[in-house]
């Protein structure tokens, strides 16, 4: 069920690296219940779009909302109803699972009991138990990930953010994933999350925004980014905004 108010706001944002635009006036609403997936090519300004809503950079101008809370102004209170998962996670190799889990609980100062229970809950549901004392260090790509998302939904955020979730995941674990991603929405939480994988992004978001040089160029659900074209798939109006339809046209062309 998705709610009235926005969960995620991004007003006129604006990003400028020594005078090199990255993100300009970008405006997005995400509500609860929603999966919303932010595309574009590499370099289009997606993670730092990312970056400036979740407080992790400022933005040159413009605003992000979090919960209706200004996340330069009320950043504690803004961060609070975060979960964020980057591509590449940091995870602290001397520490096992279940320590990181509680070291998370701590930093978001949930009750020691409640931390442990739900870090618990979130080793069974990622079927980690039988690794959860092993050091993260010894841990595959696929299994510090599934580690760090259980990290992000320690506090039952509001809204989680995701970028790249299911890069180099084996079939399995990309497919627990996204269940559990269908899930949270269907909870109410927000899920904003980058892909390259469109039929991903197709099959698994409610509505999607697509972003080149740094400009949102479109957005909507596929039924209204399929009004007034003749594409079909979510592939297709990708290439088609992006610059990228040519190539496939050369590529028919040699096949």
């Amino acid at each position: 069920m998705i709610a009235n108010s926005p969960v995620v706001e991004a007003r006129g944002l604006r990003k400028v690296f020594n005078k090199v635009v990255a993100v300009e006036s970008v405006d997005l609403a995400v509500y609860g219940g929603e999966i919303y997936g932010f595309l574009g090519p590499n370099g289009a300004g997606k993670t730092t779009t990312i970056k400036m809503l979740i407080g992790l950079l400022r933005p040159t101008s413009g605003a992000a909302l979090i919960g209706g809370h200004d996340v330069e102004r009320e950043p504690l209170a803004a961060k609070a109803l975060i979960g964020y998962v980057p591509d590449q996670p940091y995870l602290p190799e001397k520490l096992s699972a279940r320590e990181f889990l509680q070291f998370i609980g701590g930093l978001y100062r949930l009750p020691v009991a409640q931390a442990r229970q739900r870090g618990e809950e979130l080793l069974r549901l990622f079927d980690l138990t039988d690794h959860a004392d092993a050091l993260l260090g010894g841990y595959s790509h696929g299994m510090r990930q599934k580690v760090a998302l259980a990290g992000a939904l320690l506090h039952d955020p509001q809204v989680l953010f995701l970028d790249e979730p299911t890069v180099g995941l084996d079939p399995r674990s990309a497919r627990l994933i996204k269940d559990i991603l269908r899930q949270l929405a269907a909870r109410g939480t927000a899920v904003f999350l980058t892909t390259h994988i469109l039929e991903i992004a197709e099959r698994l978001c409610d509505r999607v925004a697509i972003i080149r040089d740094g400009r949102v160029i479109a957005a909507g659900t596929m039924e209204e980014l399929r009004a007034g074209t003749h594409d079909r798939s979510l592939e297709d109006i990708f290439l088609s905004l992006t610059g990228g339809a040519e190539y496939a046209e050369i590529a028919d062309v040699l096949l």
